[in-house]
């Protein structure tokens, strides 16, 4: 797998994509709304990604910036194949892929300076902490944590931050995340509940993380997110996305479809079966109407981006 996230004019993402799935992706794009590509590595790094348009009988316009405007190259090229080996190479941090192809640095307006926020105390202690948690959950983008800074303080028409000043406060506390990250070794609690999740998909339940903003919202919308035929479910929201990477554990809501609590009690053995089968510790009294808590728990979740 390469440590990399594609994301197509259709606004789908594909992401750690074999070097096999990379190149399959360039050699179709050329059609009405899939004509480019955008690549960024895995942790997403500001001002760091390589991408390409084509249009069906025309070239291929390759372009890759490697850490803001004065490093913005442009190459072209009438066939896929140098196209997929310079990305390919890219994503593997290979060195000399740019090779082979006729690069030229673009020319870009220098950026208006960004002001300092200009914000009480307080407002600005309590924006950095909910920036801070939501890195810390792991789930959002570098953009929507952006957009979550720049709207966390908005007041009717009163828009404190700036798009300029939430993407420079996102990328600070983003990249000091990076750089604890890099510290990790081995696999990470959510990692092993990504795991069990996957197994439990393939299993036959509709198994998502970080899914909807609530109970409410997600007993309402878990039957329409995966297959028809899937028997029953398990979840996680937002809120209690929250909780773990607080440190107060992760709590699980899962059932049958049937509404049966004969069903709900064994999709919840079978819940904690795969959780356990991947090293996690589970608290359960094996009762349909309680939640399944993962606790103790260390919320480490790499990020993506």
């Amino acid at each position: 797998m390469l440590a990399i996230a594609v994301d197509t004019e259709s606004g789908r993402r594909h992401t750690r994509v074999t070097a096999g799935q990379l190149a399959a992706l360039v050699r179709r794009i050329g059609s009405e709304d899939d004509r480019f590509l955008v690549v960024q590595r895995i942790p997403d790094l500001p001002e760091v990604f390589i991408q390409v348009w084509h249009e069906a009988g025309e070239g291929y316009t390759l372009e890759y910036r490697d850490g803001g405007p004065d490093r913005h190259f442009r190459a072209t090229t009438d066939e896929p194949e140098p196209v997929i080996a310079a990305m390919t190479g890219w994503a593997r941090g290979s060195e000399g892929w740019e090779a082979g192809l006729d690069w030229r640095r673009l020319e870009f307006e220098p950026a208006p300076p960004i002001p300092e926020l200009e914000l009480a105390p307080e407002d600005l202690k309590l924006l950095e902490r909910r920036v801070r948690e939501v890195v810390v959950g792991g789930y959002a983008t570098r953009r929507e944590l952006a957009e979550l800074a720049e709207d966390f303080l908005v007041s009717g028409d009163v828009h404190p931050v700036s798009p300029a000043q939430a993407q420079q406060l996102a990328d600070r506390v983003w990249l000091e995340r990076v750089a604890e990250q890099a510290a990790w070794e081995g696999e990470t609690d959510p990692e092993r509940i990504t795991r069990a999740f996957a197994a439990l998909e393939a299993a036959g339940l509709t198994a998502r993380e970080n899914f909807t903003c609530c109970r409410s919202c997600g007993q309402a919308e878990i039957g329409g997110a995966g297959s028809p035929d899937a028997r029953g479910f398990v979840y996680f929201h937002s809120q209690a996305t929250d909780a773990a990477a607080s440190g107060h554990g992760l709590t699980l809501m899962y059932g049958g479809f049937d509404g049966s609590p004969d069903t709900t009690a064994s999709v919840g053995r079978e819940v904690v079966a795969a959780l356990e089968r991947c090293g996690l510790s589970v608290t359960w009294d094996g009762d349909p109407g309680s939640a399944l808590d993962i606790t103790p728990l260390d919320w480490r979740r790499r990020l993506v981006g």
